[in-house]
């Protein structure tokens, strides 16, 4: 998206010393910041951001060890210990995916916005 736009603005000193300190903090410049401010999406964030990435690996280790399950059900090769081993990546996952969203908040609910 192309920038169009330029914006001028005033501030007092304590506003300014306290925008560079959050910029610092989130380690933006303050076009990011403010657009970052604008916008509110949980994604622009770079910690979520952080945390989304690890979770994204961790979903897909996980999905490795699934598939590496199925191949053995589907080789005749299926164990009761596969079965429980499928149960525990699956609840594993569900506890992650649940503390995200914890963590991040849940769109679906109104207070959110």
């Amino acid at each position: 998206m192309a920038m169009e736009l330029r914006k001028a603005y005033r501030l007092t000193k304590e506003q300014d010393e306290e925008l560079k300190r959050k910029v610092a903090a989130a380690g933006m410049t303050e076009s990011e910041f403010i657009r970052l401010m604008i916008t509110e999406q949980p994604k622009d964030f770079p910690e979520i951001r952080a945390m989304l990435d690890r979770l994204i690996n961790e979903v897909n280790r996980i999905g490795v060890n699934i598939n590496e399950i199925v191949y053995n059900n589907n080789s005749m090769l299926y164990k009761e210990q596969d079965k429980q081993r499928l149960i525990a990546y699956m609840r594993k996952l569900n506890e992650l995916l649940k503390g995200r969203v914890k963590e991040i908040g849940d769109n679906k609910d109104p207070s959110y916005r």
